[in-house]
């Protein structure tokens, strides 16, 4: 049975997601990229060299969606993608120095951003807050692992 208090957490997460991606697609703009691209970028530069299906999973993007936006990336010389010494049918992923730059010119606004969204809120609220979200996320893991179990069978 579904209470009203679980119906406001679900609600209250996906309202708070929709308003930073709102917030990050508008001020993204101007650096004309997106907010997916830029969670691949700033893992790239993260992960430096990564092979696709590691990013893939890191992103937690299936790998048509990733293809697309490595694809989109690569046109705008942000990242490059170089064949596996290990495995001819693998690509390394590269950020270039532009994809570089971009990261240092972004970063400090969305760090802005993530400090002005958690203002006024003290340290030790917030580490519950996270504490209670991670467990959220692990049970919806294991609520997703369920799932895939039985579409097996």
């Amino acid at each position: 049975m579904i209470t009203s208090l679980d119906k406001s957490i679900g609600m209250s997460i996906n309202y708070v997601n929709k308003k930073i991606q709102r917030y990050l697609s508008i001020n993204l703009e101007k650096y004309d990229i997106t907010t997916e691209q830029w969670a691949v970028l700033l893992k790239l530069v993260e992960k430096e060299g990564i092979n696709q299906k590691l990013l893939s999973k890191e992103v937690e993007k299936d790998q048509a969606t990733l293809t697309r936006i490595l694809d989109i990336l690569e046109r705008k010389s942000l990242i490059i993608r170089k064949k596996s010494p290990e495995d001819r049918r693998a690509f390394l992923i590269y950020t270039t120095d532009k994809g570089k730059e971009v990261k240092e010119e972004v970063y400090p606004f969305i760090e802005k951003l993530f400090k002005n969204m958690i203002c006024g809120i003290p340290k030790d609220e917030l580490d519950l807050f996270v504490g209670v979200l991670s467990k959220i996320n692990e049970n919806m893991c294991t609520e997703e692992q369920k799932i895939k179990q039985c579409n097996k069978k």
